[in-house]
């Protein structure tokens, strides 16, 4: 990544400013002009923070992340803040008290999301990333130099007028949850006295507790700094974006496997998958113009939602996992090879479609009932009559058929399939 003396576009282009614009992704900021300024400038050092509150990132992150991305490709310098110190606390909510996180849980997460966000930023070059932990500062402060240093400079009237706060008074809001702004606002302060950090960014929801940070870099004598907030990202259906029927979508694939994590994005509903794009994907305005064209002449061709899907899957997953994706939804409905299949991305795809555990394997009739494709031994048997079961890709003719162990893909499981688009696993326990 080369950083020149101006990250002007070249004429003809959109700036960084205009293209963060047309997707969607400034909401709130301290001021447009300044913020123009500064990011259609001189490469500027920039931070933003991910608290350690779970073993993964999950796909609600990825605004920020693809966000730093994208500024980074502009030529600003990343500080990704990972909170060993704000991640003891917890996430906020809206109603309750945080949860605390033990010190040596917090620690391990910290561990992990680091290893995580490494595959998106670059850190070599004159403007490469650099992870930084707000505990490196937080704790080696006394609450006596906390409330000194700190303390002073935020007034409780201010504070008190926050709707966050205003929300919670009268249900009862404690110390550590009222004062969480300020450890926020000093890692403001700490990243721009040690690395000349000038801008912060986060989710819409973080709005108060930055612009917090925005003042107390002023009031310490320091700046002047920038701030902007990306909007939460919503679902049209009115369910919480990221969530399924199986909980978040994770990055990590441990938790959630890149062939699940492709289908979130596949089966994006027609209304956001326009949105998701701007706000996800690096290719250019017309591009996606176009590809927006498309997929309004063509819905039932999906075409953004594939493009989405390939482009983040690759990006969280790398290349080869994808080419493992494609491979794998192209084999289940018969258009490729199961064979070709990995273990763990055969065993990720049934478990989307559905994974029976036998500890014996009935004859194809059987099978098919016990996979939930036919309701009845009956119906299968009139399914395969019909020509329409199909074992490994394979179409099953007779009533009676069986199969053997060396029908087994990777020695335990079996692609069930009737018809052309209903399909379900069948693994083996031994």
């Amino acid at each position: 990544m080369i950083v020149t003396d101006s990250n002007l576009p070249p004429p003809g282009r959109d700036s960084l400013t205009d293209d963060l614009r047309w997707r969607g992704l400034i909401q709130d900021s301290t001021g447009l002009d300044e913020l123009r300024a500064l990011l259609d400038g001189r490469s500027a050092a920039f931070y933003v923070g991910f608290d350690p509150t779970a073993p993964s990132l999950h796909v609600g992150h990825l605004m920020q992340v693809v966000t730093a991305r994208r500024l980074q490709l502009a030529g600003h310098r990343p500080l990704l803040l990972v909170g060993g110190a704000t991640g003891q606390i917890g996430d906020p909510k809206e109603s309750a008290e945080r949860t605390l996180n033990p010190p040596e849980v917090v620690a391990g997460w910290v561990s992990r999301i680091r290893d995580q966000l490494a595959p998106f930023v670059s850190y070599t070059g004159a403007n490469g990333a650099q992870l930084v932990n707000n505990l490196d500062w937080t704790g080696e402060m006394s609450v006596v130099e906390f409330l000194r240093d700190v303390g002073k400079h935020f007034p409780v009237n201010r504070m008190l007028a926050r709707e966050v706060v205003k929300a919670r008074l009268e249900s009862g809001i404690s110390f550590t949850e009222f004062s969480y702004q300020l450890l926020q606002a000093n890692d403001f302060f700490e990243l721009h006295r040690r690395y000349g950090c000038q801008l912060q960014f986060g989710g819409s929801d973080q709005w108060g507790n930055i612009t917090a940070g925005v003042d107390y870099v002023r009031r310490r004598g320091a700046g002047p700094v920038q701030a902007f907030t990306t909007p939460l990202v919503t679902k049209s259906d009115g369910t919480k974006f990221g969530k399924t029927e199986g909980g978040a979508i994770w990055l990590d694939p441990e938790l959630t496997s890149p062939y699940a994590f492709y289908q979130f994005w596949v089966n994006v509903d027609d209304r956001d998958v326009n949105g998701y794009l701007r706000y996800f994907s690096f290719r250019p305005r017309e591009e996606l113009e176009a590809l927006e064209k498309e997929t309004a002449e063509r819905p039932a061709a999906r075409m953004g939602q594939r493009a989405l899907a390939e482009e983040l899957t690759t990006l969280v997953h790398g290349e080869r996992e994808m080419a493992q994706v494609v491979a794998a939804s192209q084999a289940l409905f018969g258009r490729g090879s199961l064979a070709e299949l990995t273990p763990t991305t055969l065993r990720a795809a049934l478990t989307e479609a559905g994974l029976v555990h036998l500890t014996q394997l009935p004859d194809v009739a059987g099978l098919l009932r016990e996979a939930g494709l036919v309701p009845s031994l009956k119906e299968a048997r009139r399914v395969i009559a019909e020509g329409g079961a199909y074992v490994n890709n394979n179409r099953v003719t007779e009533v009676d058929a069986v199969v053997s162990p060396a029908d087994l893909l990777h020695g335990r499981y079996l692609v069930l399939r009737r018809g052309k688009r209903s399909f379900a696993g069948v693994e083996l326990e031994k």
